[in-house]
């Protein structure tokens, strides 16, 4: 599911984050990172599962979003993900938010990112 909030395109995961799901996630991933200054939130709160061609999915996603200057961020509520990230050393790549109006208040707001 995907919405756009001002200059933000929100998606929505539902189910799990897998290697059969990844495909189709990587190319909607790629055609919202493909322009200039991308600004792409993932809410993740009813993802139920992620593997690691998931987290390749994010990592991905994130660095075609930098690259052009944009920004790209995860909401989850999840303490397992965290931990995942952590555990993986990605805890500190990812803008991470608990939920989804914090993620998308710094870009209205145009200021650095709440930590969450």
């Amino acid at each position: 599911m995907e919405h756009t909030v001002g200059e933000t395109t929100v998606v929505e995961l539902r189910g799990d984050v897998d290697i059969l799901t990844a495909p189709s996630l990587a190319s909607r991933l790629d055609a919202l990172t493909a322009g200039p200054c991308p600004d792409l939130v993932l809410d993740l709160r009813s993802a139920t599962f992620i593997d690691c061609t998931g987290l390749g999915v994010l990592c991905r996603a994130r660095n075609r979003a930098e690259a052009r200057q944009g920004r790209f961020r995860l909401v989850t509520g999840s303490a397992g993900f965290r931990r995942i990230l952590r555990a993986v050393g990605l805890a500190e790549v990812f803008e991470l938010y608990s939920d989804l109006g914090t993620a998308l208040a710094p870009a209205m707001r145009a200021t650095a990112p709440a930590a969450g």
